[in-house]
Order: C-alpha cells, then structure tokens, then sequence
C-alpha cells in the first residue's frame, strides 16, 4: 500500500528545499567555477590554429579552397579518433557564418531529427544557413540516411558528418554522391608535441618529465590529440619533486591501447599490410604486423586461416613445404593454445616471408577457370571418356587410348582437351624455388609431345 506524507508535512517539506537552493545559490562556489577540461580550454578559435590537418586546411587544400571561395559544400569528415573533426566543423560555421548544430547518431532518433530539420528549415526561411554536424554518422541506417538527402537538396542544411569508418562501406552511395570526403590523419609526434607546447602554456608551467618520458607520454597517445591533453591533465596533476623517467611515468599512466576493430577497416587494412609484407618478402615487416594484430585481440585462428592463404596464393609450388609448415604451425597452436602457439604461426609468417615466391599456380587456376567458363560443355576426346557398357565402346568411347606406363619414357603424348580446341598454356612456372625444376619438366614434356605428333 502506498503511504503519503501529511500534507502540513509536505509543506513544510516544500518550503524546506526552496530554502536550501536560495541558500546554495547566495553561497560561492570554492575557487569559482569549476574547471573546465583542457581539451576544451585549448580548442581552437580558428582553423589555422588547428594542429595536423594542414593538408586539407592550407589554402591549396581542399577545406582551405573551400573556405576562401565563401562555397562550402556537404562534406563527409573520415578519420580517427582525436584529430579535430568537430572541431573543424564548428570553425567552418564560423567562417561561413551558418548556425552551427550538433547531434550524435548514437543518441538521436527519427523525432529528434524532425525537430532539427523543422529548425533548421525557420532558419533557412529567416535568410540563414545551418551546419548540421552529425557525429557517428555512420551509426544511422539507410533509412536515417536516405532522410538528410531532401534537406541537403533544398538548401536547408549543409551538413558535415563524422566518421571513423571508412564511408565506401557504412554510408549510403546517395548520401556520398552529395557529399565530399575529406581523409583527416592521425596527428604525428610533431603534432602531438606542438600540442603539448600549447599545453604547457596555457597552463603555465612544464611537464615534469624527462626527454624519454614525454616522448612516451606522446606514444601513448598514439595520435589522438585529445587523449595527449587528458593524459597532460593527468600529469599535471600530480605532486612530484623533479622530473620523472620513463619508468616512473609507465608506473603511474597505463598505455592506451591500439586503435583496432575486429570486424571494422584497421582489420582489413592491418591484414592486408600483413600478407603484402608477406609477398615483399620482408620478414621483419609481416612479424610486426602479425603482433600488431595479435596485441589487438585478432583470433590467433584467423590469423592461421590467412597465412595459409599466403602460402598457397603467393608461394604456392615454388616451395611445397610451405603449405605443410602453415598447416603444422595451426595444428601446433591448437595444441598448446596462447600464448605459447602463437609462436608457431609467427615462425610460419617468417618462413612464409623468405620462401621464394610465385603466383603461377594461382595464375594457372583462374585461367583454367576462365576458359572452362567459356568452352561450356565441350565434352573430353573419346580415347580417354570411361566406357563400362556394350553400347559406349560401340560408340568409340576408349577407342584408341594409349595407356603412358606402356608408353617410351611413360609418356604418350595424346591429346587430352576436347576435340578441335586449341592447346592452352594455363600453367607458366618461373625461374624461381622448386618451380625451376617444374619448368624443366614443363619443357621436357612438351618437346617430347611434339616428338611423338610428328611419329
């Protein structure tokens, strides 16, 4: 049963807490305000202020030229995390003087984002623009998306969307088709140190660090500028005597982890620098990789998977054993688990970087394909068709086969692509590993078919 309060005591209740907040709103704040975050103190007022973007942002780049005509179009900021994309897009409201409006994918749904159309369509009807800056844009779905086109159409917004994803693959072609984008970079160690400079002054004091230390603290950023300037405000905050080293820093501050999405574009670009590392037959390269990808959170058993790949794509039958080690490397993992049988595939990847490489047969294959493709049904020569009943050796079926262990050199020679196609040459070994010895047989056979045509 619910209970209620009287209501004199509910009165007095209510006349209690209006006295408190009058109370709290006459008393000062110790020290003022409260501080605001460091990122925020040191966003940029002006895009020339903005740290390692000077390739989009000069006036020869692509926001730079933008920006100076006075026409900014739609436009689809891609980048990592922390290298200025909200930043950038607010400035270019003020350059253009459009009202800036902000939203997260995350949090906006179809009745938030009718609300900001039907503002921004007032505005549009007051004589002012709007710079819809959607974060995560790439979180709405085709629906969501295919909503902004009429907006963007009509004039009514102009609109800057955030990603970290690449937008070939999460955003809408309609939706790209209206839209520019412009790659942002991850910031570089000069960068994140031109930002700790700036740091450093709006705070009025150094960073009580050693020259080994801040070039770890700026590692440990791993180019993200507003991850650099939380971890200053960490540092600064510390009571310490001195400078501190390296280790008194790793001791105090954990190393932010590598940027990497499982299913996301880092895996396929961290697995393709991996099998290319491969191909280029540089070991140190594909090992560095494979560790990237391990430090990641990749399953070791992908990792198997794709290093076969290489050895049968890329090695193939210039070193047979190849394939044998991969395949013993995973057996081996899946024996003796992390992180003791992720060593065995690693040894693969370096066998796999210095074996000799070749794509013959991987040539071959898909060519055989592609003329199968072609040819359709073209049935095999009689001679070698199997004829287990009466009626097909009526037919001629086996007719005149030449058994080749009965043959000289066990080798008849007969034709054996269907009657009245040209002879191919799908399978062309080079000069290189155990396909040297191939091509020998390769032209050994073939003068020895020619020998016996002409018999």
């Amino acid at each position: 049963m619910r209970r209620h309060l009287p209501v004199e005591r509910l009165a007095a209740y209510s006349v209690d807490m209006a006295d408190l907040f009058d109370r709290l709103d006459d008393e000062p704040e110790p020290g003022g305000a409260a501080p605001r975050p460091l990122a925020d103190r040191l966003r940029p007022r002006r895009l020339s202020e903005v740290i390692g973007q000077e390739r989009i942002l000069a006036p020869e780049g692509p926001l730079g030229a933008m920006v100076a005509a006075g026409s900014l179009s739609s436009l689809i900021l891609w980048g990592p995390p922390g290298v200025g994309k909200t930043t950038i897009a607010r400035l270019l409201a003020d350059e253009t003087r459009l009202a800036f409006v902000q939203i997260s994918a995350i949090f906006t749904g179809v009745p938030e984002l009718r609300k900001v159309f039907e503002a921004a369509r007032l505005r549009h009807r007051n004589g002012q623009g709007t710079l819809l800056f959607v974060d995560e844009i790439h979180r709405f779905n085709k629906a969501q998306q295919d909503g902004f086109l009429p907006h963007m159409e009509d004039g009514t917004i102009l609109l800057v969307g955030a990603t970290t994803e690449n937008p070939s693959f999460e955003l809408n072609a309609a939706l790209l088709s209206r839209a520019q984008v412009i790659v942002l970079e991850r910031l570089t160690l000069a960068d994140l140190e031109r930002l700790a400079q700036r740091a450093e002054k709006e705070l009025h004091r150094p960073l009580p660090l050693k020259g080994p230390a801040r070039e770890a603290l700026l590692e440990m950023a791993d180019g993200d500028g507003r991850a650099l300037l939380n971890l200053i405000e960490q540092v600064m905050a510390w009571k310490v005597d001195g400078t501190l080293d390296t280790a008194a820093l790793s001791a105090r501050l954990m190393r932010r982890a590598a940027k990497y999405d499982k299913s996301g574009d880092e895996h396929y670009n961290l697995i393709s620098a991996l099998h290319k590392s491969v191909r280029g037959s540089d070991p140190d390269a594909a090992l560095y990789w494979f560790a990237r990808m391990l430090e990641g959170g990749e399953d070791p058993r992908y990792l198997a998977r794709r290093i076969i790949r290489m050895a049968v794509e890329d090695i193939g039958l210039a070193d047979p054993q190849a394939q044998t080690i991969c395949l013993h490397a995973w057996e081996t993992y899946e024996r003796l688990g992390s992180p003791e049988g992720e060593l065995a595939l690693g040894q693969a990847v370096i066998y796999l970087a210095l074996a000799p490489k070749s794509n013959g047969g991987y040539v071959a294959y898909k060519a055989a394909r592609a003329l199968a493709r072609q040819s359709g049904s073209e049935p095999p020569p009689k001679h070698i068709r199997n004829a287990p009943t009466r009626l097909m050796k009526d037919q001629g079926y086996g007719a005149g086969y030449a058994y080749d262990h009965d043959a000289e050199d066990g080798f008849s020679g007969q034709n054996y692509f269907p009657e009245g196609m040209k002879r191919p040459v799908l399978y062309n070994p080079p000069e290189r590993g155990f396909e040297r010895e191939l091509k020998k047989r390769i032209e050994y056979f073939a003068k020895l078919r020619e020998q016996r045509h002409k018999g």
